[in-house]
């Protein structure tokens, strides 16, 4: 979308949390690679409580860089250690935030990158606004926004105090992958899709969000969060409205928002009785997790959306954390014939279906059934997809492209308030009224009941029976 006078640029951008995790692993190479495409070009502050200096940050920024495995180019780096500065403190300190005010210069138009826990949201917005830098500004919020429909709006109305909405880029970079935005493209410039997106023919939609890794590292964060607010109620929510959404009446970024608000909107608030929690075997023995700790590192419910295009159908999500393997997807099944001929009573072959895969690789298939070659009238499952080599997603990466479109002031692949707190309200009963976790192998598909969610919606896909331990 291009830029309008009252959208300025970006002319500083701070890191909260340069120190951590995610900066080292995302927001270091992201910059990078905006300062090798020539689309940064401003100054880096970063902010942490460690006791760094300028060329501590700088040698942490090249390590980080440098571990991703990026492409080096050494006038780009150059380029961006000359525009990083480091200011050392505690977040709940106000000589934090003067030190800042004082590195910040003569930036008009500073862009906020919220690293930090989400208990520290409120007192770094506080802090940024008592020392001036609030005007002209906007702030970059990772999530989870809350941790549930009240404390999300009570935070929201601490950050208005100082910034608008307009302000507030709630990052969600789950929505900055190719496919995600290749799907609305798929949806809406293909005239053969329209008439099979609807209840009647669909029969399921069913999205999955899997890793073969476990918690590693993150014990004491993702303890405190889980497999529900770290995953289930943004980056799954966020795939459905995507994939459930009418298409917008103009390519701008309010209707594009507005249409997602709706879905979420029609959702209902998710059945206790449609909700399985599991952990992975070994999980409590991960540093920073809790003795006995009942966190879920696996969650699936199903989802009803009220609306006319989509009632009836189940939508089943499902994500977790040591599974078979890393793969995140959304399948929609389509209905079976009223009298599929040729096909016996207890066959086991596949619905026709669109798969989409958003990660390892970006790619939609296409399955149906035809004759298998030979004699008799015995139908064989194919799928339509694209070769292996032109599956890659050469675009920009999630982050690289969303902390572009904040610093242009681009809001339309970051969440709106609506929408994350019609989020939180789908799936606040269930925060509250969860049933107990249920233990699962590691290199499993998860506990055994949450095969029971899907057993009279012909499974999960590419799950053969017995899969779950």
């Amino acid at each position: 979308m291009p830029l309008s006078v009252d959208r300025p640029r970006s002319d500083l951008l701070v890191m909260f949390g340069a120190s951590g995790d995610l900066a080292k692993k995302k927001l270091f190479p992201a910059i990078y690679r905006l300062e090798r495409r020539g689309l940064l070009g401003i100054p880096v502050i970063g902010v942490a409580l460690d006791d760094w200096t300028d060329d501590d940050l700088r040698n942490h920024a090249r390590a980080s860089i440098a571990e991703q495995g990026e492409e080096w180019d050494d006038d780009a780096f150059e380029r961006l250690a000359a525009n990083l500065r480091y200011v050392s403190g505690d977040y709940t300190d106000p000589a934090t935030f003067e030190k800042l005010r004082a590195a910040a210069g003569p930036a008009e138009h500073p862009i906020f990158h919220f690293a930090i826990p989400p208990s520290m949201f409120a007192t770094v917005a506080d802090g940024i606004a008592g020392v001036g830098l609030a005007d002209g500004a906007r702030l970059v919020i990772e999530k989870p926004f809350g941790r549930d429909h009240d404390s999300a709006v009570e935070l929201n109305d601490t950050l208005h105090q100082h910034f608008p909405e307009s302000a507030i880029f709630r990052i969600d970079h789950f929505v900055g992958k190719e496919a995600l935005r290749s799907l609305l493209v798929t949806r809406f410039a293909n005239a053969i899709v329209e008439p099979l997106w609807n209840r009647n023919v669909v029969s399921a939609v069913k999205i999955t969000m899997a890793e073969a890794f476990g918690v590693e590292d993150r014990g004491a964060f993702y303890d405190s969060v889980g497999a529900m607010r770290d995953v289930m109620q943004n980056h799954l929510l966020q795939m459905v409205a995507l994939l459930a959404m009418e298409q917008p009446v103009k390519e701008d970024a309010r209707s594009l928002r507005d249409e997602k608000a709706k879905v979420l909107e029609a959702c209902r608030p998710v059945d206790p009785t449609h909700f399985v929690r599991g952990q992975y075997d070994g999980y409590l023995e991960v540093p920073g997790v809790r003795p006995g700790s009942d966190t879920e590192t696996y969650a699936a419910f199903r989802l009803d959306i009220d609306c006319p295009r989509w009632s009836g159908v189940p939508f089943f999500l499902r994500a977790g954390k040591a599974l078979e393997r890393t793969v995140t997807e959304m399948t929609i099944e389509f209905k079976a014939p009223p009298r599929p001929m040729w096909i016996p009573e207890h066959s086991h072959l596949p619905h026709n279906s669109i798969r989409i895969e958003v990660k390892p690789e970006n790619f939609a298939a296409l399955t149906w059934l035809r004759k298998e070659p030979g004699d008799e009238m015995m139908p064989t499952a194919v799928t339509l997809a694209p070769a292996p080599d032109e599956r890659a997603d050469i675009g920009p990466e999630p982050y690289e492209l969303l902390i572009e479109e904040a610093m242009t002031g681009d809001p339309t692949l970051f969440a709106r308030e609506d929408s994350v707190l019609e989020s939180w309200r789908v799936v606040d009963r269930i925060l509250d009224e969860y049933p107990e976790v249920q233990r699962y192998s590691q290199g499993s598909w998860g506990p055994r009941r949450a095969a029971d969610l899907v057993r009279h919606h012909g499974g999960w896909p590419e799950e053969p029976p017995g899969e779950h331990q």
